[in-house]
């Protein structure tokens, strides 16, 4: 029986970093005295472009993660896609925080994030058509 446990588990951690980002927004705007918008400081657009781009992705990440639990993606390969995401989302943060250009942690956040989102993207689409590559004899 499938009960979502694991998805869940990743979508919660994931939701208290999104917490935890939207606080440094705010932090920025009483920094930076920005009640709306980004104003004129890069660190106030630096803040938000940290958040938004976490709200971006995860979202996609966690319903993939979810909707792959559901078909049957064995429980280490979930676990190992929650974790990489969850790493990967808080390593692209870090990095982006520290200078907003290139930096390591922007790259390698962004380049983990994209490989769970295709990994699931592409287990999804090969479970979903099994059936069809396998018909049932008879």
């Amino acid at each position: 029986m499938i009960t979502g446990s694991i998805s869940c588990l990743y979508a919660g951690i994931l939701g208290l970093v999104l917490l935890a980002l939207s606080a440094q927004v705010v932090l920025a705007r009483r920094r930076y005295r920005v009640r709306l918008g980004a104003g004129t400081e890069e660190g106030m657009l630096q803040a938000m472009r940290v958040q938004a781009n976490f709200a971006e992705y995860v979202p996609f990440a966690v319903l993939l993660l979810v909707l792959a639990e559901i078909q049957g993606l064995p429980e280490p390969a979930l676990h190992g896609a929650g974790i990489v995401l969850v790493v990967s989302r808080v390593v692209h943060a870090v990095g982006l925080s520290q200078k907003p250009g290139y930096s390591s942690g922007r790259f390698y956040g962004t380049g983990g994030t994209w490989i769970v989102i295709a990994g699931l993207s592409l287990w999804l689409l090969w479970a979903t058509t099994a059936a069809s590559r396998f018909p049932a004899p008879g």
